[in-house]
């Protein structure tokens, strides 16, 4: 797909009303783009919570609970999800209202074995149609969570449900009523994958409501490696959110019903921010640590908002981030870090060593990229002096695909910028809004692809099904966090990519999107067609 100029029919008052260095991109291009990637600025703006926010650093750190098989027969591990509104007591003293997996936020985690097939019977008793996306899994089409696959609640009965409410139509869309069965054989690299809801048009508010939920693949290799397990490893799901008078998630949705309208209230277009940093539903919370390694599986569930992460002790000491993991699973060896940049969908697999600190220390995980209230995520207390026998080994895995430039079939182009969609604003791909009745790339199982993005401003791309190895950032070496196989790489401002990927696993139609979720809604989605 080569860049078409959808931004130039937009009147000057109204690109500045989108908000100044995004407007003035969507006229002039790139170059302006360029320019501000010097010093990138978030995409997006902060909702302020109307409610007092608590002290940092006093609510514990939940976990969130594995969910348990109603079955393990023949092979497959079966689960029940009932996706159900229910409230909880997220701000000290407060009842939130939430959309929920099985009633918590996050949802229940569920735990796989690596080529173990998994079946999860979600049931829909929300007032509106979902959709369940198993993101960074090698999954079959009919299970992947396809926008217009949607799981209707009781009583649902809306004529229009292939298309969608920007005027698109479907003929390919597989409705179900009230429940549906998504089948997940995990044939994959052991790793921390997440579900939420894809719906047409309604992800962002859906996430930002609370369907989200981790999977954690294992396999008897990784097992066998020593790394820091049970209580040391720690699952956190970063999210912001803000907070109505009343108690409710504010969102500033032009629809609160999500029914009918898609979108958000314009000073959000580019993505909505929340002013309470949340790790596993928990606002800014603390946790005891012994004098020990732990494994951190940091998953960034953040609507638009991107963290740069920094360990500090209270003497202002950083401590080292080594990364042994990406999206798709381990690294090759560790690398380590002094900050990590992360950006919505990403995940990272971390290891940080409290062995230095002293009983009765505090070491705080920060965001560089937060001001304010925001710059704080969690604090880890260290509790107890013990003794590791954990390890970090200098070889993780020796699985990781060794594509080559030369292997490619194809080079394909895409930028990602604002443009015009139905007479008004929208996130574009190749200048094109989704459609899901085109095919924009058609390419065969087996083909490896070259593909070179380019962005305006911030937009964490994300390849349903396959895993990608990143090739360069702006005609230079990629950075260290890139390593690895990945399933979402983050475009900074006026950045270009290369990433390179093999389309295997299953024929049939996938997606390519950009994963901050206004963007999504607002039509940055593309269709891959494997034959």
């Amino acid at each position: 797909m080569r860049e078409r100029d959808e931004g130039r029919g937009m009147s000057r008052r109204r690109m500045l009303g989108i908000g100044g260095a995004l407007g003035l991109m969507a006229a002039t291009g790139l170059s302006t783009a360029a320019a501000l990637a010097r010093r990138p600025s978030i995409t997006g703006a902060e909702l302020r919570s109307a409610v007092p926010l608590p002290p940092p650093f006093q609510v514990p750190l939940p976990i969130p609970l594995a969910l348990t098989p109603v079955s393990t027969a023949g092979g497959t591990d079966r689960y029940e999800i009932t996706q159900r509104e229910a409230s909880a007591e997220i701000l000290p003293g407060i009842r939130t209202p939430l959309w929920t997996y099985e009633g918590t936020f996050p949802g229940p985690t569920i735990e796989s074995r690596r080529g173990r097939p998994v079946t999860v019977t979600h049931r829909n008793e929300l007032p509106v149609p979902t959709v369940v996306h198993l993101h960074g899994g090698r999954t079959p089409p009919t299970s992947d969570g396809y926008p217009t696959d949607f799981v209707l609640p009781e009583g649902w009965h809306d004529a229009t449900l292939h298309g969608s409410a920007h005027g698109m139509h479907d003929p390919r869309a597989v409705v179900s009523k009230l429940t549906r069965d998504y089948t997940f054989p995990l044939d994959q690299r052991p790793t921390l994958l997440w579900y939420h809801d894809h719906r047409m048009d309604f992800t962002a508010p859906a996430i930002w409501r609370g369907l989200a939920g981790l999977h954690i693949v294992r396999d008897d290799a990784e097992d066998a490696l020593g790394m820091p397990e049970g209580p040391r490893e720690l699952p956190l799901m970063i999210a912001d959110r803000a907070f109505a008078a009343d108690g409710t998630l504010a969102y500033p949705a032009l629809d609160p019903t999500l029914r009918e309208r898609p979108g958000v209230h314009e000073p959000y277009l580019a993505g909505v921010l929340g002013d309470v940093i949340l790790v596993n539903g928990a606002p800014w919370p603390v946790h005891e640590v012994d004098t020990a390694r732990y494994r951190l599986r940091v998953l960034n569930a953040s609507n638009a908002r991107h963290y740069e992460l920094e360990a500090v002790t209270d003497d202002g000491r950083r401590l080292d981030l080594v990364q042994i993991g990406a999206d798709q699973g381990l690294l090759a060896a560790p690398i380590t870090h002094q900050t990590l940049p992360i950006a919505p969908a990403e995940r990272y697999d971390v290891i940080i060593d409290f062995s230095g600190i002293p009983v009765g220390g505090r070491v705080r995980l920060v965001n560089r990229l937060g001001s304010g209230r925001t710059r704080d995520v969690m604090a880890f207390d260290v509790a107890r002096h013990v003794t590791d026998d954990s390890r970090i080994p200098g070889t993780l895995s020796t699985d990781l695909p060794t594509w080559r430039r030369t292997d490619a079939v194809s080079v394909r182009d895409f930028s990602f910028r604002a443009g015009r969609m139905h007479g008004g604003h929208g996130w574009l791909i190749g200048g094109l809004p989704f459609d899901p009745a085109r095919a924009d790339v058609t390419t065969h199982l087996g083909d490896v692809e070259v593909w070179r993005l380019i962005a305006d401003v911030h937009h964490p791309v994300h390849l349903h099904l396959v895993g990608f190895r990143v090739l360069s950032r702006s005609g230079r070496p990629p950075l260290p966090h890139d390593a690895g196989l990945k399933d979402t790489i983050s475009l900074r401002p006026g950045e270009a990519a290369e990433i390179i990927t093999r389309f295997d696993g299953y024929r049939g139609r996938y997606l390519f999107h950009c994963h901050n979720a206004e963007h999504e809604d607002m039509a940055m989605m593309a269709n891959i067609e494997i034959s």
